[in-house]
C-alpha cells in the first residue's frame, strides 16, 4: 500500500499550520510534511507544534540542512521529538541549498563528506551510543544522549545526485526525492541507493519518499506549468500532475510502481485553497491509492 501525504509549504505563514495540521489529522491524511527552506520557517519548531496539535498524524521534516547544525543538536532535537511523539515524527537531513548555505557562512567545501559524517554520527547517537569522532567536519568527544529514543528511529536523507543517492543507501535509513523526480527518476534513484546498500553490506527495506507537484481545481494546468518554469525546469510529462483525483491517483501509482513507498502531494506555491487541497488529498485521492 502506498503511503500518501501532503506538504505544508512555508510560503504560508506559520500561524496557518495549526488549522491545516488539525484538518489533516481529522480528515485521516496519513502524513503532513514540512520544509526548512531559508529563510522561512524552522523545521523542528514547526514539527513539534504540529505533532502537539494532532493525535495520529505523522509529521515529516524534509529536510534539515546539516551545515546549519552541530550534529549533537540535531540528535537532541530528534530524540526529544521521538520521545514526545513515538512513531509519529519523520526527520530528514541533507545538504541544503548551497546558495543559502553560502548566505549564512555555512557552505561546506565537500557537502557529501559533511553529510556522510553527520549521518553516521546522528544515527549512532540516536542508537544511544557514546560517540567520539574527529572527522573533517563532525568532531565529537565522548558525546552521548541522556534521553535517547526508546526505539531507534529511522533517519532519512534528501538526495538528487548519484553520489548522494549512493550515500543514502550506505548511511541513511530512507531517502527523500524532490518533486522534480519522474517515475524513471525514481527507478534510477532506487538503483543507485541499492548500489550504496550493497557496498555497505546493508539489507532490509529502504523506504523512499517522493514529492509530487500537484495542482487541482480551476487553472490547475496553468499553475503547474508556471511553477515548473519558475523553477527553471521543463514541463515534461510526469513532472507534476494537474487534474482531478483520478489523474492525481494515476500519477501516484506511477511513482509507486517505480519504487516510491510514500508520495507526498506538493501544492503549488500559489495554491488558492490550502484547506481544500488537504481535503482533496484525504477524501478523494487517498481512497484511490489504498
Amino acid at each position: 500500500m502506498t503511503g500518501l501525504g501532503a506538504v505544508f509549504r512555508p510560503q504560508l505563514p506559520p500561524e496557518r499550520l495549526r488549522s491545516l495540521a488539525r484538518l489533516a489529522d481529522s480528515e485521516g491524511l496519513e502524513e503532513l510534511w514540512l520544509w526548512e527552506d531559508c529563510f522561512l520557517e524552522g523545521g523542528v519548531s514547526a514539527a513539534s507544534a504540529a505533532l502537539a496539535w494532532t493525535e495520529r498524524l505523522r509529521v515529516g521534516v524534509g529536510l534539515l540542512p546539516v551545515p546549519l547544525r552541530n550534529v549533537a543538536v540535531t540528535a537532541m532535537e530528534a530524540a526529544t521529538l521521538h520521545r514526545l511523539f513515538p512513531g509519529r515524527a519523520v526527520l530528514g537531513v541533507g545538504h541544503g541549498v548551497q546558495d543559502w548555505m553560502g548566505q549564512v557562512g555555512a557552505r561546506a567545501e565537500s557537502p557529501v563528506t559533511l553529510l556522510r559524517e553527520h549521518l553516521e554520527a546522528l544515527r549512532a547517537l540516536l542508537r544511544g551510543e557514546r560517540v567520539t569522532t574527529d572527522g573533517r567536519y563532525v568532531k565529537l568527544d565522548g558525546v552521548a544522549l541522556d534521553w535517547p529514543p526508546a526505539e531507534v528511529p529511522e533517519v532519512f536523507t534528501g538526495a538528487t545526485g548519484p553520489r548522494t543517492l549512493r550515500l543514502a543507501g550506505e548511511a541513511a535509513d530512507g531517502t527523500i526525492l524532490t518533486a522534480s523526480t519522474t517515475p524513471e527518476g525514481v527507478r534510477r534513484a532506487r538503483g543507485l541507493i541499492d548500489e550504496g546498500r550493497r557496498a555497505a553490506g546493508r539489507t532490509g527495506h529502504h523506504p523512499v519518499v517522493v514529492y509530487l507537484l500537484t495542482a487541482t481545481g480551476p487553472g490547475a494546468a496553468a499553475r503547474l506549468r508556471a511553477e515548473i518554469e519558475a523553477d527553471g525546469e521543463n514541463p515534461v510529462p510526469d513532472r507534476g500532475v494537474a487534474g482531478d483525483a483520478e489523474a492525481v491517483a494515476e500519477a501516484v501509482r506511477r511513482l509507486a510502481d517505480a519504487g516510491a513507498d510514500t508520495v507526498v502531494l506538493q501544492p503549488t506555491a500559489d495554491e488558492p485553497d490550502p484547506e481544500g487541497f488537504i481535503r482533496f488529498a484525504a477524501r478523494e485521492v487517498c481512497p484511490l491509492v489504498r
